[in-house]
């Protein structure tokens, strides 16, 4: 299987307005390792090939940011967001559409871990004894490794500023980072992308004996597919369509797996309204 895949440092061109209207290319928040994502997203490029009968290309990127600024400059036309990272990139390109999200997106949660020198057990409520712990989040602009852990948390404790809840903070950078972080000890808790977590539970890539869940929090949503608002005007009329219907009939179970998500469904912007008016409230968009 041949795997179209290239480096940001390669598509300045295209920041400088030189389009190749021939490729299609997307991008996906780093939220796991890049081993991962590279076999996921290759998968991908060579499904929406086939499906929109163009070259299509998966660009990496190092980081969240780096992500939004790909889609911002035209470096590539599709992404696979986290709720913040979308809401970000939507904001910097007018007309840009959520065009999907996996079904179970939009009842998203994050998981508290720790590690089992702590002795936290399963709770309903955020326990006071998290209390002067040390707590690495993900990326700092992630939706479920940052954003939504940290509203929940001000939530819990009168609007205190997890830096003076905690005897120290952390961003890991990505949820599979959180994980390693906390089994070995390195940082007592952490917030974590649930999905990421199970994953890595089924696949033994967690020693549970060391690392568990204590806490989960309310739904929110998350991650979606987003599409720049002039793909149309670049790629011909109908083409944003075809986008969505080759989303939305992505029915691989293997490639599924690998979100991992059952399906994907329809979404919209307005959908994201309460990741926009969190991150408004935490100061986290420009």
């Amino acid at each position: 299987m041949r795997w179209k895949i290239l480096a940001i440092a390669a598509l300045a061109p295209l920041a400088q307005g030189v389009h190749a209207a021939e490729t299609f290319r997307f991008t996906a928040i780093p939220d796991e390792d890049q081993a991962r994502l590279v076999e996921r997203f290759g998968k991908v490029a060579d499904y929406l090939e086939k499906r929109l009968d163009v070259e299509v290309e998966y660009v990496p990127v190092k980081s969240y940011s780096a992500a939004v600024t790909a889609f911002r400059n035209d470096q590539v036309q599709l992404a696979w967001f986290g709720g913040l990272s979308g809401v970000q990139a939507r904001r910097l390109v007018p007309g840009s559409q959520a065009l999907a999200q996996g079904s179970e997106d939009n009842a998203f949660v994050s998981y508290f871990i720790a590690h089992e020198s702590t002795g936290l057990e399963r709770a309903e409520v955020l326990p006071d004894d998290i209390e002067g712990m040390s707590l690495t989040f993900g990326s700092r602009t992630s939706t479920s490794g940052r954003l939504m852990p940290e509203h929940f948390l001000r939530q819990r404790f009168d609007d205190t500023p997890p830096e003076d809840l905690f005897s120290r903070v952390g961003y890991s950078g990505d949820h599979s980072r959180t994980i390693a972080l906390v089994e070995a000890g390195t940082y007592d808790i952490g917030a974590v992308n649930y999905a990421v977590w199970e994953a890595a539970v089924e696949d033994g890539r967690v020693d549970t004996d060391k690392v568990s869940v204590f806490w989960a929090t309310p739904p929110y949503p998350d991650y979606n597919w987003t599409l720049r608002g002039d793909t149309d005007e670049r790629f011909g009329k109908g083409f944003s369509d075809e986008v969505q219907a080759a989303l939305l009939e992505m029915e691989d179970p293997a490639l599924l797996d690998t979100f991992p998500r059952e399906a994907f469904i329809p979404a919209d912007n307005d959908l994201y309204a309460p990741v926009e008016e969190v991150a408004e409230a935490l100061g986290l968009l420009r």
